[in-house]
């Protein structure tokens, strides 16, 4: 009969608190990356899902993901509605009180739900969004996660307990099962006005650094803190994060070095979150060698599939599909390439003399959500669009989805250098008052209170030092 132990449990509570900060910080990822006209919404979308991911989690999530199985490995049931039965001191997983892993377990609900934000991103109904939210995480994350985390020696989910694939953090849970939804949101919302046409850069690089780094430092939660213990699974966990994703930013500005002659932030940035991606799934089946391996595969791979959506024309804004759908597949089925029965998870891959055992397990179950969530997420956002609508009209758009969804601006431009505008102003009427009128002070001071403005919105400032993907 196991034991609570105090370590473990303050180790889980960390490591919710960490994934939980993994959702600001890709608020602040995505919001840096979109126009300045859509930096607030990019935000809200991200808190929303905290907010609706939270209450839905204890409602009725955890017992559809992680009760007694009524469905045949598909769904469980609803014996635990409401945290039932969770709250006593004798109610445990492992080592730990049940309800640090409800609360842990809450906070990668959440982070799903959020990552799809970015395929859809300057042309959503933030209405509209909030019940998507409420739908898709009951029809599609709610049974996925039951097939991926739930194990009930042979009795639990499907993948988990019964296919026997490995998917330690969430590859498929998570990142297959975002990207994909991504996906199918973008083809059903379609493209945004000016796609192609216009210049749609990242407007806040620091923005995205700062974002990537608080995605890098929370996915220590995400991953060593799966592990459910302070043990050694969560130390190899730890360091093969580390080091997939610091392979995976080298790929990628190294691809860009090649292909375009210069090394971006934005490349940086997009690696890290690339091998971090891949290197959830397999980061107790390999070693630190196969998680560098894991992390240059992924940074390369996903370099090279942000293009895509140029090639097949669908406007993945912010590359939810090119980072977290091919770096979650590259993952999940590099574990049947480079799976070592020498760390914690003890399954040997092809490479290691194991066979193709692993390898095509891997395949069914990446294959098995792709297409669960992306059919089932198009019929969810046609049937919103039918009702309700899912994209504000193309007027908004232009002006900006902050003033149109949330009467909200990021920035006020109007207030930038007044103090120095104050001053100037004061010097231009104290030469009218010695020398008399000059039409060409008037002139400069008209021009100093009117910024450039574009046809879209934005300021010829906003557009300097951008990057196009």
């Amino acid at each position: 009969m196991p034991e609570l132990s105090a370590g473990d449990t303050a180790w889980v509570l960390a490591s919710a608190a960490l994934v939980l900060l993994m959702t600001p910080g890709l608020a602040l990822f995505y919001g840096g990356m979109v126009r300045a006209k859509g930096v607030l919404n990019m935000l809200m979308m991200n808190f929303a899902a905290i907010g609706v991911v939270s209450i839905l989690w204890v409602l009725y999530g955890y017992s559809l993901s992680f009760s007694t199985d009524v469905g045949g490995g598909l769904i469980g049931g609803l014996g635990e509605v409401g945290l039932k039965g969770l709250l006593g001191e004798n109610s445990l997983i492992g080592t730990i009180p049940s309800t640090v892993f409800v609360a842990f377990q809450a906070m990668f609900a959440i982070i799903t739900v959020a990552l799809i934000s970015g395929a859809i991103a300057d042309r959503t109904k933030f209405s509209a969004w909030i019940v998507f939210i409420v739908a898709w995480a009951t029809i599609v994350y709610f049974p996925v996660a039951h097939w991926v985390f739930f194990f009930d020696e042979g009795n639990g989910g499907w993948i988990a307990d019964r296919l026997k694939a490995l998917d330690f953090a969430g590859g498929t849970a998570v990142h297959i099962n975002a990207g994909a939804a991504g996906l199918a949101l973008a083809l059903v919302l379609g493209k945004r006005v000016g796609w192609r046409r216009e210049p749609m850069r990242p407007h806040n690089l620091p923005l995205v650094l700062l974002g990537a780094g608080l995605l890098w430092f929370g996915w220590f939660g995400f991953n060593a803190g799966s592990a459910l213990a302070a043990n050694h699974f969560a130390g190899v966990a730890f360091i093969n994060t580390q080091v997939a994703t610091a392979a995976a930013l080298l790929a990628w500005i190294l691809v860009e070095k090649f292909r375009d002659g210069k090394a971006t932030t934005l490349g940086a940035a997009s690696g890290a979150v690339a091998g971090l991606v891949a290197i959830t799934p397999a980061c107790a089946s390999v070693t630190p060698v196969g998680a560098i391996l894991v992390g240059l595969v992924a940074g390369v791979l996903c370099a090279l599939a942000v293009g895509l959506k140029t090639r097949f024309g669908f406007d993945d804004s912010l590359d939810v599909v090119g980072v977290h759908l091919v770096g979650g597949l590259a993952g999940t089925l590099l574990i049947g390439l480079l799976a070592s029965a020498t760390a914690p998870a003890g399954v040997a891959g092809l490479f290691y003399g194991g066979g193709f055992g692993q390898l095509w397990r891997q395949i069914v179950a990446a294959a098995a959500v792709l297409a669960y969530s992306f059919v089932l997420t198009y019929v969810i956002g046609k049937v919103i669009d039918k009702l309700m609508g899912f994209r504000i009209s193309a007027d908004d758009e232009v002006s900006g989805i902050d003033l149109a969804e949330h009467a909200e601006t990021a920035y006020d431009f109007s207030t930038i250098g007044g103090g120095s505008r104050g001053h100037f102003m004061r010097e231009t009427m104290s030469l009218r008052s010695e020398h008399g009128p000059s039409s060409s002070a008037e002139e400069s001071t008209e021009s100093a209170e009117k910024p450039t403005v574009d046809s879209a919105g934005e300021s010829a400032e906003d557009k300097e030092g951008s990057v196009t993907r």
